[in-house]
């Protein structure tokens, strides 16, 4: 199977599943049910309005909008949605944080040759969506 039909496919975790141990994917997926392990996407992730994450995740663009307790790294983009709860670090190139959301624990943003724009050992949730902010609106 070529390197595209695999990048383009969509790997899903439905609601009522729980999965316990690591999950590797050169595609696409999106998190409904539980994972109780490490999840890694070379391409997106999402984890679902009923997702959790018991464990760290990586993707290219990741999509929170459910719970996750471990560190989170989007090599790109990092969304976290109203609903969304995270216990854990995180580092991606932008973040977007929506209004509701909640987030204990480090903010690290970087470029792609990983320079490090804005960190604060101390970022509280409100700092981190200004500091989002304050970096979309220069760039």
């Amino acid at each position: 199977m070529s390197e595209k039909l695999i990048s383009k496919e969509l790997n899903l975790i439905g609601q009522g599943t729980i999965v316990e141990g690591s999950i590797r994917t050169k595609g696409n997926i999106r998190i409904d049910g539980k994972v109780t392990g490490e999840v890694h996407s070379s391409e997106n992730l999402a984890v679902g309005a009923g997702g959790e994450i018991d464990g760290g995740l990586s993707g290219k663009n990741v999509v929170i909008g459910g719970r996750v307790k471990g560190n989170v790294s989007s090599v790109e983009k990092l969304v976290l949605e109203s609903k969304s709860v995270v216990q854990g670090d995180i580092r991606a190139q932008r973040i977007v944080v929506d209004e509701g959301a909640i987030f204990d624990g480090h903010v690290a943003m970087t470029d792609k040759n990983g320079l490090r724009h804005a960190t604060d050992a101390e970022t509280s949730p409100d700092q981190a969506a200004r500091l989002a902010q304050q970096k979309q609106q220069k760039g």
